[in-house]
């Protein structure tokens, strides 16, 4: 079968993919249907769940992991979709494919809310001086503090994810309704967020004060956290930011880590819709796995203090 590729990269184009993306499924519908030709398939469109669970075979065979056949197994059923698309296959043999033995979601220690906020109080902005030594001017490093000071009330409170901290403007915030626009991304749906009372005068005086600072020595900008002369490497400040963290709780692993504790807290005490709305998830099957960590966690309290 010869496949109309630039017509199935238009489509993929068109249901927003990343040109990243495009990539890899094209390269796996080259593969996939290598196979097919390998197998003698004449119709590869026309394939039934049997005749595509004889490819999941063959990858396994191969000492394939699990894991990487349903990273596969998601890019053919795109395929799928593009036959039925353009009228070739009534229906999607793909979509049924679930394969056992696949670790759905990095399980992680969950930070309770008093963990959260203590992350936010403790996090350090002035500067120590330790006895006897001279400490030269610190002006900068004084108002990074302040700035990530800030940044960290968007995690511990909003859940925010470093896309949407770098992605943030002045205008997306309404500071005298209290609120905060979280614009739309490819994964990550848009939303309207309500900041805490602190996080209003915080924002308040980092917008008057220390942002202002940052835009003397550098090129004009609309984005809401800036760097030291016009950097771009975003992640360096939030590099830097996770070190000072896991000085306050060793527990912390990774700024996803402080998203999962909030969303899961969420989930704890709001219905299931509205924990997705203010997490940003698009499909209520990314909330309900947070459902999921909440019961792994009863698990293993129950093992931990009733063992037999």
């Amino acid at each position: 079968m010869t496949l109309n590729y630039p017509k199935f990269r238009e489509w993929l184009t068109l249901k927003g993919y990343s040109s990243a993306t495009i990539q890899t499924i094209v390269r796996q519908a080259v593969e996939f249907l290598a196979w097919t030709e390998q197998e003698n398939i004449p119709e590869p469109a026309a394939m039934n769940y049997n005749d595509l669970m004889g490819y999941v075979q063959t990858c396994q065979k191969r000492g394939v992991s699990q894991k990487a056949i349903a990273h596969y197994m998601i890019d053919v059923r795109k395929l799928y979709d593009f036959f039925i698309h353009e009228g070739m296959s009534k229906d999607n043999p793909a979509t049924f494919i679930k394969l056992r033995g696949i670790k759905r979601r990095a399980c992680y220690h969950i930070l309770s809310p008093q963990e959260l906020q203590r992350l936010y109080r403790e996090y350090p902005v002035e500067i120590e001086q330790e006895p006897g030594k001279v400490v030269p001017p610190q002006e900068r490093n004084w108002l990074s503090r302040r700035r990530n000071k800030v940044m960290v009330g968007l995690l511990v409170n909003q859940g925010l994810r470093v896309e949407e901290l770098k992605a943030l403007a002045v205008q997306d915030l309404q500071l005298r309704e209290g609120r905060i626009t979280v614009q739309s991304q490819r994964r990550i749906a848009q939303r309207i967020l309500t900041l805490e009372p602190y996080q209003v005068y915080e924002l308040m005086d980092y917008v008057q004060t220390v942002r202002k600072a940052f835009i003397q020595v550098q090129e004009p900008s609309d984005k809401l956290f800036l760097q030291w002369h016009n950097g771009e490497h975003f992640y360096n400040v939030t590099g830097y930011l996770l070190v000072q963290l896991r000085k306050i709780n060793a527990s912390v692993k990774n700024l996803d880590q402080i998203r999962a504790s909030v969303i899961t807290h969420w989930v704890k005490i709001h219905d299931l819709r509205k924990a997705q709305y203010l997490a940003g998830h698009r499909y209520v099957s990314s909330t309900e796995a947070y459902k999921q960590q909440l019961l792994d966690e009863l698990q293993a309290d129950v093992k931990k203090f009733h063992p037999f």
